[in-house]
Parts: C-alpha cells; sequence; structure tokens
C-alpha cells in the first residue's frame, strides 16, 4: 500500500454520558470516512470528562471491561465505514485492577488488538497512577489491513524508548492518543514552552525512526472538581508528522476539528534507506539503557 488517507479527530468532552460522546465521535469518523480516510484515531479516553483531576473512588464507575459496550460499538462503527479505527478506554481488568487502554478495530475484523499505556504519570491534576495500572503487554504493534501500527498512549511520548521499540518491532506509524492541557496558573511563557516541547519529542520520534506520526489531543477547558484547583485547557493542536519530522497537518488550540492526511509510504521507505538509522546503532555499547541510573 503505497498510500493511506489517516485522519484523527480532536474534541472537547463536557460530560460523562457515554453514548453522547461515543455518538460525537462517530459523527466525525464518518466525516473523515466520507472523505477517504481509511484509517482514524480518536483521542485519549475519549468517553469521558478526564477524571483524574483528583483522587476519587466513585470514577472507576467508568470504567468498563474488554469487550464491552464501547468495543462493541466501535467495532460496529468500524465495520459499517470499512476503516481501520484507533480508540481510548477505561479498561476494567478486574476488581481493582484498571487500565489506560488504546484498542484498534479492522473493518469487519473487530476488534484486533489493544495497548496498555506502560508510562504513568502523577501530577498536579494528573493523579493517573491513582487509576491506572502500568501495561503488561509491551510495546508490540498491531498489525491490520493497513500495516503494523505502533499504538502509545500520552505520557508514552515523551519516552524515546518506547517509540524505538515500536519501530524496532516493524511499526510502520506510531500513535499517540493524548489528554495534555495548560495548568491555568501557568505563565505565556510557560505555556509556549511546554507546548513546544510536546511537539518537539513527538516530531524527533518520527525522526529517529523514520515513520510517520499521528497525535489526537482534546481541546477545551475542564474545570477541576477541586475548589481551588486551576482546571486544565487542553491545548488541541493535535497534528500528523512525515517520517522527517517534516509537520503534515496541525489542528488549532481552541476548536473542535479533525485532520485528514494521505501518507506516501513509498516515501517512508526511501528515507528509510537514505537515514539508515537502525544500521548504524551501536547496539554493543548501549546495554546500560536497560538501568535505572548510571551511577
Amino acid at each position: 500500500m503505497a498510500k493511506l488517507k489517516v485522519g484523527l479527530v480532536q474534541q472537547a468532552v463536557v460530560g460523562n454520558d457515554k453514548q453522547a460522546n461515543w455518538r460525537k465521535s462517530a459523527e466525525q469518523v464518518r466525516h473523515l470516512a466520507a472523505q477517504g480516510a481509511e484509517l482514524v484515531m480518536l483521542q485519549e479516553l475519549h468517553s469521558t470528562l478526564y477524571f483524574c483531576q483528583e483522587e476519587n473512588t466513585d470514577y472507576f464507575d467508568l470504567a468498563e471491561p474488554i469487550p464491552g459496550p464501547a468495543t462493541e460499538y466501535f467495532a460496529v462503527l468500524a465495520a459499517e465505514l470499512n476503516i481501520v479505527l484507533v480508540t481510548s478506554l477505561f479498561e476494567k481488568r478486574g476488581s481493582g485492577l484498571y487500565h489506560n487502554t488504546a484498542v484498534v478495530f479492522d473493518r469487519k475484523e473487530g476488534m484486533v488488538g489493544k495497548y496498555r499505556k506502560m508510562h504513568i504519570p502523577d501530577d498536579p491534576g494528573f493523579y493517573e497512577k491513582f487509576y491506572f495500572t502500568p501495561g503488561d503487554l509491551g510495546f508490540e504493534p498491531i498489525q491490520t489491513s493497513v500495516g503494523k501500527l505502533g499504538v502509545l498512549v500520552c505520557w508514552d511520548q515523551w519516552y524515546p524508548e518506547a517509540a524505538r521499540l515500536m519501530a524496532m518491532r516493524g511499526a510502520d506509524m506510531l500513535f499517540y492518543p493524548t489528554a495534555i492541557g495548560w495548568d491555568m496558573t501557568d505563565t505565556p511563557d510557560e505555556r509556549e514552552r511546554q507546548h513546544t516541547a510536546w511537539h518537539t519529542i513527538q516530531r524527533a520520534h518520527a525522526v529517529a525512526n523514520s515513520v510517520p506520526v499521528i497525535v489526537a489531543n482534546r481541546t477545551g477547558f475542564e474545570a477541576s472538581p477541586i475548589d481551588g484547583d486551576p482546571g486544565i485547557q487542553f491545548w488541541g493542536q493535535s497534528f500528523i508528522a512525515g517520517p522527517q519530522g517534516e509537520l503534515l497537518a496541525q489542528a488549532s488550540s481552541d476548536k473542535e476539528e479533525t485532520l485528514l492526511v494521505e501518507l506516501d509510504l513509498a516515501r517512508t521507505e526511501k528515507v528509510k534507506r537514505i537515514w539508515p538509522y537502525f544500521r548504524d546503532r551501536r547496539i554493543d555499547a548501549y546495554e546500560d539503557l536497560t538501568r535505572r541510573w548510571r551511577d
């Protein structure tokens, strides 16, 4: 497959009505499919508000099993539109055991794979360690009818090791569903620094591994349920980059949007031949990378 039309959906979330949020997402997925998209990605935890702004055991009620209602809904959607669809959900694996999980559907084949978020943050307003157990499925690409998808999730985007391992297993593209934004007390300069770092690190994964990178982030303001906390202004700016980190499309910071790009996968192969990073890796000298720190 030399050409592939890839789309993503950038949305704001205003409540925890899953069915309403799924219908809203499905409308945009249908819009992209009507334009020829063969692969579409939704943002991280798109079924509900970003509940990790506080530690509250009641929010575990939002989780669901796999298979479950969300996987059934999006499997039907992917089959109806004859597309590959990358989604995200709060997975209930068992009582007291939960994951932040991306799920991939392949046309009429249904669910063909999942990835459980490996790197879990714990910062003010992003208390994810309270909710999510680190993933245990490894960095394994998911085989689909349009290629091998290296699906990672949000905080994973800061780790070159994760992108590298996906690429080393043959991922044709890297995908990052995310939910990241500004603390409203941050200065404009600090906001710019944070966003630029986020943008740069992910484009660098494209460069270092010679693969396209697709990033779907949420947008909109979500108030904190804790009195006095500033809430999060999700910064949107979802984007698609080519195998040399070139920016192919980018959404705004404050609007719900879709992006659609035709990727030239033959060009990706040419880039890998011109810049043979994997050939020149000094694997004989990297053993300390598996240590926490070089004491």
